[in-house]
């Protein structure tokens, strides 16, 4: 049979929909009882449940997981990067008090690579169904001559909901001698991955098979580490100390009963997501314009990946805790 037209210029709409009949089970393990419809429609749709809220606000945020893609890429590894976006995602939202609702992504590649294409989907649902998180769609872009061969883009779209009343604002909300928390991260999470393959890969020479100190890992799977979901966590502590928040039925990161103690004489006032702008950046984004944060440096166990950036890479201590989240999330 002659080839078609559109296959010869490199989009290969046959194997695009052999790829993608493999979706709608995925699809469907995610999907709460608010999802309407079947998977394929030009949207997705979710009816919100009203009767649970009194003043109900949607809350949404995009992201895309940035050039930690270039380690998958070089490990042709693939099965982290859909939850990188979820969580990411997640969180965004969950420093607000919103729980997420509803996802949908976008993968543009210059070639589908079945094998690729399965494993960031299986990502997005695992990280979806663990946050309670519906994937009700996506789009996927056969852009030939666009991407280099091998490389792929992702973004994903969240939409959470918050009681208005239960909102999380600390620019209104944070006061002198509040006691800052810090929650461990996973590693690089999303953020800095430019500067650290830079310090990595060409200062230090290391590569993805290459060991550190103080880790089990090889470099490459240390870099590709999850980023952490806190969402459900996040919504555990409103409900126990807020008396607010969707009580979550599991719990995605640690947090010290130490320091559960010492947050229950006041109600949560703020959370702020670690991401791009570490420390400096993303703080001040929840207090109010009169504050500052004192925060000891050492009083947190710093994770191997990051003794490394600061002993070996000569960037100074104030970029790096702009670039990186230094090990709390």
């Amino acid at each position: 049979m002659k080839q078609k037209a559109y296959a010869a210029a490199g989009v290969d709409i046959d194997l695009g929909n052999k790829v993608k009949a493999t979706l709608p089970q995925l699809l469907a393990s995610t999907h709460r009882r608010e999802v309407l419809g079947k998977v394929g429609g030009f949207g997705g749709l979710f009816q919100l449940d009203l009767k649970k809220y009194r003043e109900p606000i949607l809350v949404s945020s995009v992201d895309g997981v940035g050039t930690k893609l270039k380690i998958a890429f070089t490990m042709d590894k693939h099965d982290t990067i859909g939850a990188d976006l979820v969580n990411h995602c997640v969180n965004d939202i969950a420093v607000l008090g919103a729980e997420p609702l509803f996802f949908l992504d976008y993968l543009g590649t210059g070639k589908l690579e079945p094998h690729v294409f399965t494993d960031i989907i299986k990502g997005f649902a695992r990280a979806c169904a663990e946050n309670n998180c519906a994937l009700i769609g996506g789009e996927t872009a056969q852009m030939p001559g666009f991407y280099q061969k091998g490389e792929y883009d992702v973004s994903g779209t969240i939409v959470g909901v918050v009681e208005k009343s239960r909102m999380l604002n600390g620019q209104k909300a944070v006061k002198r001698g509040d006691v800052v928390i810090g929650i461990e991260s996973s590693g690089l999470h999303t953020n800095g991955y430019s500067l650290g393959r830079k310090i990595f890969f060409e200062q230090l020479k290391l590569k993805t098979s290459s060991r550190i100190p103080g880790s089990k890992l090889p470099l490459g799977e240390e870099l590709l580490k999850v980023h952490v979901s806190y969402g459900p966590l996040v919504q555990k502590l409103l409900a126990k100390f807020n008396q607010g928040g969707v009580a979550a039925s599991r719990q995605s990161a640690a947090v010290s009963k130490k320091s559960l103690r010492r947050s229950a004489d006041a109600p949560l006032r703020a959370f702020a997501h670690i991401t791009g702008g570490g420390f400096v950046d993303n703080i001040p984004r929840v207090l109010p314009k009169s504050l500052d944060v004192v925060i000891r440096k050492g009083s947190w166990d710093m994770l191997p990946i990051f003794q490394i950036i600061e002993q070996k890479s000569g960037v100074p201590d104030e970029e790096l805790y702009q670039v990186f989240n230094m090990g709390i999330g």
